[in-house]
């Protein structure tokens, strides 16, 4: 009788060690994968979004702020899981220099049997498109100034 008990307890601890290996190893890929698909989403959607005409004129960038929201929102949602529920949250949009702040909050509904789950991963992006060592001539202090 003993190494039956033996036996199920070993039985039940392995699959509590796998549940959790599970368990961390989702968390852990889905962090990852949620960090290079809203990497890879913002750079297209500011690349999408510049100002060609701006820059010609000018020559520095510039982004277009509705442009870059829809075009973010088209491309992350066209690639993202159907297991996850995703709150994205933009925090910052400047055009010249284009400059945007992102988080995305992601949730695995597939974790618990009542579909709710209580891990939430959360991944920040700042991202800036740069030139080189130019200064927009209409928004330099040497022109709010007034020395013409």
């Amino acid at each position: 009788m003993n190494k039956a008990y033996l036996l199920v307890g070993t039985i039940v601890l392995s699959i509590l060690a796998l549940a959790a290996i599970n368990l961390i190893s989702n968390y852990s890929t889905g962090n990852e994968l949620d960090y290079y698909l809203l990497k890879e989403t913002t750079k297209a959607s500011m690349m999408d979004a510049l100002d060609t005409s701006y820059y010609s004129e000018r020559g520095v960038f510039r982004i277009d702020k509705e442009k870059f929201v829809e075009n973010f929102a088209l491309r992350f949602a066209s690639n993202v899981d159907n297991s996850r529920e995703y709150d994205v949250k933009i925090y910052d949009i400047n055009e010249v220099p284009p400059k945007v702040t992102i988080q995305v909050d992601s949730m695995n509904s597939s974790l618990s049997p009542d579909g709710k789950s209580n891990i939430n991963i959360s991944t920040r992006l700042e991202a800036i498109l740069e030139t080189n060592n130019k200064k927009d001539p209409i928004l330099s202090t040497k022109y709010l100034k007034g020395d013409y």
